[in-house]
């Protein structure tokens, strides 16, 4: 037996993990003093209260899970014989995935005729849910892991994303996109544009003033670098943004047709922490990243 995981970073929803078969590891946040478990009934926020606390003021922090947090979710699987298929986000991010290798490694000693795979999405929030539902169609097809996994040596840097954002402080804070310009804050109406790299990690490649040149450069991306996109997935995560999404989802469909695939999410709080509210990113297939 195969047992899929995924983790929240990856914003996979209960409701889409249930149409996979994926058991989901929680990334942490703490907001105020409280640590909480994005999609876990009675640890979470929703994302509404969330972001408007952020509005108000508040600043959330994240950290890595610990070894043993690996070991808790993993060892039960192996325990009762099963192999495991993570895909999971970007390793370029977060300093987790050392963890988690120093957790796999002992429970391969003590299970050692159990498989580990996994697919590091070098990705985050939509691209990596892309990615994710691309695997779970493959393994709905009968797919076997290592079919999946020559899948994905080439099509993962075929997922690229763009985003942007309103309010800076929160990336500044993070300290995870690289080439971001302090004063670029300071001047109402510029976005800054933010790529995943091929590495998997954000980098800042320019700026526009403006929603609607900000949305227009984020389509002419798609029709640039589009590849295939009526058969895959287009989809767009934003920290509580339903206006911009809309436009952008009219601005695609006006280009492309009504006939793609458009799926929506909002980000949750462990990535929200980085981001802050009002960003917004879209994947999609392309030639590369």
């Amino acid at each position: 037996m195969l047992t899929l995981f995924t983790d929240t970073d990856c914003d996979v929803t209960p409701v889409i993990a249930q149409e996979y078969g994926y058991k989901v590891i929680p990334m942490p946040y703490t907001l105020e003093g409280k640590l909480y478990q994005p999609y876990v009934p009675g640890e979470d926020l929703d994302h509404k209260t969330f972001y408007n606390m952020l509005r108000a003021g508040s600043l959330p922090t994240t950290s890595a899970i610990s070894e043993a947090v690996y070991v808790k979710y993993f060892e039960p699987e192996f325990a009762a014989g099963n192999d495991i298929f993570y895909v999971h986000f970007s390793s370029g991010i977060s300093a987790t995935f050392a963890n988690m290798d120093k957790a796999v490694a002992g429970l391969k000693e003590k299970y050692p005729g159990r498989k580990f795979y996994s697919v590091d999405t070098l990705g985050i929030s939509a691209q990596s849910l892309n990615i994710v539902l691309e695997v779970g169609d493959l393994f709905k097809a009968g797919k076997t892991a290592e079919e999946v996994l020559e899948w994905a040596r080439t099509e993962v840097s075929k997922f690229p994303l763009y985003l942007t954002a309103d309010d800076l402080r929160f990336f500044r804070r993070s300290g995870r996109v690289s080439g971001l310009a302090a004063t670029m804050a300071s001047f109402i109406g510029i976005r800054p544009i933010i790529q995943m790299s091929e590495e998997g990690k954000m980098v800042n490649i320019g700026k526009e003033v403006g929603r609607e040149k900000t949305l227009d450069r984020l389509v002419r991306y798609v029709e640039e670098l589009g590849e295939d996109i009526r058969d895959h997935r287009i989809v767009i995560g934003h920290s509580d943004h339903q206006e911009m999404v809309d436009q952008l989802v009219a601005k695609l469909r006006e280009k492309f047709g009504d006939d793609l695939r458009i799926i929506t999410t909002v980000v949750n709080p462990t990535i929200g922490s980085h981001c802050g509210p009002n960003a917004m990113g879209i994947c999609f297939h392309g030639k590369h990243r």
